[in-house]
């Protein structure tokens, strides 16, 4: 498999603080890629470069070939980025149909045809009941399953996922693996996740990255990294996998 994304020594530096440090990272076409490490890690701040929400200040990053960096984040997820955010935040005042009818229609450019869209992206979330609802009125695990609704909306080619699993518990997390895993097998969808919940990282990743103090202590299977002595130490402690 090719590599879609490729993400080549990019640093970031906030004043005196080094967010990310010479991160460099592949994720092939069709292939479900996670970024965990401690809260300050650096996490964020990676997919917010890809995302065009902040300029590199060294390295590079290609999306299907093409240079993402110096694009802005309506031009990345034109581009075929979907993503995300830790804190969602739906437009609360519009039914959830509505909500997922905004994203769709960056691809569709008539109602009907976006309102169409969005009926199938909402029975994959099991929202379709619920899309009369103010997504105010929604709980947190609807929340997040509108959440991912409107980014797949967008019809996107890599969808980043920014910790969509918190909160949640472990039956809503097992659901939404398993839709995540749908999408990703039944249409194709490449998906770069951050993520705390080892159960769901576990179950989805093929690779995963660590990152402490904003550069990458290791890579590989999860099953390899997780018995990594510098990833017990600095994250997740010998409990997680004694």
């Amino acid at each position: 498999m090719s590599a879609l994304l490729s993400v080549q020594g990019v640093t970031k530096r906030f004043r005196g603080l080094l967010a990310v440090d010479n991160v460099s990272l592949e994720v092939a076409e069709g292939e479900i890629f996670a970024v965990i490490g401690p809260n300050g890690a650096g996490k964020t701040t990676l997919f917010n470069m890809v995302a065009g929400v902040y300029q590199p200040d060294q390295g590079q990053i290609e999306f299907a070939g093409q240079r993402l960096d110096g694009k802005t984040p309506d031009q990345v997820c034109r581009a075929g980025v979907g993503r995300t955010f830790q804190i969602v935040r739906p437009f609360p005042a519009l039914s959830v149909e509505d909500n997922v009818i905004v994203g769709a229609l960056l691809r569709h450019h008539g109602l009907r045809d976006a309102r169409e869209s969005s009926y199938g992206i909402l029975n994959r979330f099991d929202l379709y009941d619920r899309r009369h609802r103010l997504a105010s009125e929604l709980t947190l695990p609807d929340r997040k399953r509108l959440e991912v609704a409107r980014a797949i909306a967008t019809e996107p080619k890599l969808l980043l996922l920014d910790e969509v699993m918190a909160g949640l518990r472990p039956t809503e997390t097992d659901r939404m693996v398993a839709a995540l895993q749908r999408l990703n097998q039944e249409h194709r969808v490449t998906v770069l996740l951050i993520e705390h919940v080892m159960r769901a990282v576990m179950a989805l990743a093929s690779r995963v990255m660590v990152l402490h103090h904003g550069a990458a202590i290791a890579e590989g299977r999860p099953d390899e990294v997780v018995r990594d002595p510098a990833v017990v130490q600095s994250y997740l402690g010998a409990e997680a996998v004694g």
